[in-house]
């Protein structure tokens, strides 16, 4: 008698899909969802003015009137995380958007021309990533002046780059397919094959890049908030609060930890969503 094969085994991320849909995408798009809903409409969740100041109430422990304590200013900490959504995903989308749209096009360019226009990218890439991404937009910034204006400057001088590499890459193979010749020979203009036939074969990669980059961008202006070189005080900014709260952790530690849970938190929204949008592109194919 032959024994019963047990079943196979699933990974956890094949039992909760949903509509074919994967789990990543799934638990990424409604941690999105939230904060993007906190981020337009904060006032109908936070419970106070996040600039409102309670001299009796400084340095309040977490409780029922206050859940995540109040600042050394008496400010409550929940109202200005919720508020502070509003100013970081600002920064995920204004601080990744222009590079992706500069990257992409002179990544399709640059992958269909090939040759001397090759080249010169390639040392321009060489030079980007020589040094630590975070070093170059401070320095940047450091020289144009604080503010949230000028690290989207800071950022942009660099960030499509990367975009512009993937893009650059997926071209290179996608203009060597048979399509690709159909339309030389059927006469079309390097631009009509570019924009109309390459590119929508070729951006895959970017957009899914382009999920894990805004992760990037919170964590870069939550840092820059902190050095002072970002968002500036009173402005309800995670960087901004972590750093009125650093002196304070030994006695009050809720004004830091909360916003940097909630950095955790929404970049790990964009980094399962951006992985199950990759996972979902590859089972399209």
């Amino acid at each position: 008698m032959r024994a019963i094969e047990a079943p196979p085994q699933r990974s956890w991320r094949s039992r909760f899909k949903v509509a074919g849909l994967p789990a990543t995408l799934i638990v990424g798009g409604l941690v999105l969802f939230a904060s993007l809903v906190l981020a337009v409409v904060p006032s109908l969740f936070a419970p106070y003015d996040p600039a409102a100041m309670d001299y009796n109430s400084i340095l309040a422990a977490p409780s029922l009137a206050h859940p995540f304590g109040t600042d050394s200013f008496g400010r409550d900490v929940l109202s200005r995380v919720i508020h502070a959504y509003t100013i970081d995903m600002q920064i995920a989308v204004f601080a990744t958007t222009g590079p992706l749209i500069v990257g992409v096009i002179v990544g399709a360019l640059v992958g269909y021309a090939g040759g001397l226009a090759e080249s010169i990218f390639g040392r321009i890439v060489d030079a980007v990533i020589s040094f630590p991404q975070l070093v170059l937009v401070i320095a940047i910034v450091a020289v144009l002046g604080p503010g949230l204006t000028n690290m989207y400057i800071a950022v942009g001088v660099i960030d499509w780059v990367f975009f512009a590499r993937l893009v650059s890459g997926e071209v290179k193979v996608q203009k060597r397919l048979d399509y690709a010749d159909a339309g030389r020979a059927m006469g079309y203009t390097p631009m009509r094959i570019i924009f109309r036939h390459l590119l929508p074969n070729a951006i895959t990669p970017a957009i899914v890049y382009w999920m894990t980059d805004m992760a990037l961008a919170i964590l870069l202006g939550s840092s820059l908030g902190y050095l002072g070189l970002g968002a500036q005080p009173p402005a309800a900014e995670w960087g901004v609060q972590i750093a009125d709260g650093k002196n304070f952790m030994a006695t009050a530690w809720w004004i830091s930890v909360f916003p940097g849970i909630a950095i955790v938190v929404t970049g790990l929204g964009f980094s399962l969503f951006g992985d199950g949008l990759a996972e979902l592109m590859r089972t399209k194919k």
